[in-house]
């Protein structure tokens, strides 16, 4: 259990933020008054106290609470243990669910040149309203649930035109879910099902895969060879690096039981240090395709991850 040293709010982004004594908090918009709140994942900020005191003694003694933008700023609990998808009480009503970790800052802001050290794109988090209430400066914070970092964090998008319309259901989506969290013990952010749209599937890739701390997203669906099927083209347009073996892979592997496999179209790749990988649409080839690479998966999204360790053990005497 801990307490929330500091409330703070600003009407533009990019601004310091101001401190105050309270705040009202409400569900999937954030904190009323502040530039941040909105219909989106980075509704809420916070910081440590330890981070920004680590600041201060390094050279900056003047910056204080909301110099680096954030709103909430919190002691004696461990922010950096928390992944996605983790679950925090604020006072008495109040819930934030975990939604990013740190940032990617193209360009030093005016928070940087203002402070000299953003820590927020390092150290900070960034959640979402579950539940709303008033937050008093002083009142206690409680990690609810903690979803470990070290948790590979997938996001599986069925791509679909009969399924979104709910005219058909989705069984493909939802046994590549099971197999994931049994096979690679990941953490599912979040399932989404999108019709066959070319511009939503690059923007819900491009949500997912712009520094959202996602590892993986898997799309089912829309592969093959109807007018309709445009995951693969939506992917290859966000892709920064593809990964042609998994490809290579997957059809091999689902060739040994079907011809059909050849017509299979799927892509993926890499954007940033997000794994993008398309499956069929029906259950059973998503899961034959999904079981061919899932021995691989682990290291690679360790290498995504930043992982030093050799591919290989070295050759022996």
């Amino acid at each position: 259990m801990g307490k929330i040293d500091a409330l703070c709010i600003s009407k533009k982004k990019g601004q310091r933020k101001h401190p105050v004594d309270s705040a009202i908090f409400r569900a999937d918009y954030g904190i009323e008054g502040d530039a941040h709140a909105g219909p989106w994942h980075r509704q809420v900020t916070l910081l440590s106290a330890g981070d920004i005191e680590t600041v201060r003694a390094g050279g900056l003694p003047e910056v204080g609470p909301g110099d680096f933008a954030e709103n909430v700023v919190v002691s004696g609990v461990d922010l950096n243990s928390l992944g996605l998808g983790s679950r925090l009480r604020l006072g008495p009503d109040v819930v934030l669910s975990v939604t990013q970790i740190g940032k990617v800052c193209h360009t030093p802001c005016r928070i940087a040149k203002l402070t000299g050290d953003c820590i927020m794109p390092r150290w900070g988090l960034f959640a979402r309203v579950q539940k709303g209430g008033q937050v008093k400066v002083g009142d206690e914070i409680e990690i609810l649930e903690t979803v470990r970092r070290d948790v590979f964090q997938a996001v599986v998008l069925t791509i679909s035109d009969r399924c979104s319309q709910g005219t058909r259901p989705d069984t493909a989506g939802p046994a590549v879910v099971k197999r994931l969290k049994e096979k690679l013990q990941v953490h599912i952010y979040r399932t989404e099902i999108w019709p066959d749209d070319k511009s939503t599937i690059i923007d819900r890739l491009k949500h997912y895969s712009n520094g959202h701390s996602i590892d993986l997203v898997v799309t089912v669906g829309g592969t093959g060879f109807a007018p309709r099927d445009v995951t693969p083209e939506a992917t290859r347009e966000v892709l920064e690096r593809l990964t042609p073996g998994l490809d290579e892979a997957m059809r091999a592997g689902s060739l040994s039981k079907t011809p059909h496999a050849m017509l299979s179209r799927g892509t993926s790749g890499m954007r940033a240090s997000t794994l993008i990988v398309n499956l069929p649409g029906s259950e059973r080839a998503a899961l034959e395709n999904l079981d061919v690479i899932l021995p691989a998966l682990n290291h690679g999204l360790l290498k995504l991850r930043g992982d030093s360790a050799d591919c290989a053990p070295p050759p022996g005497p």
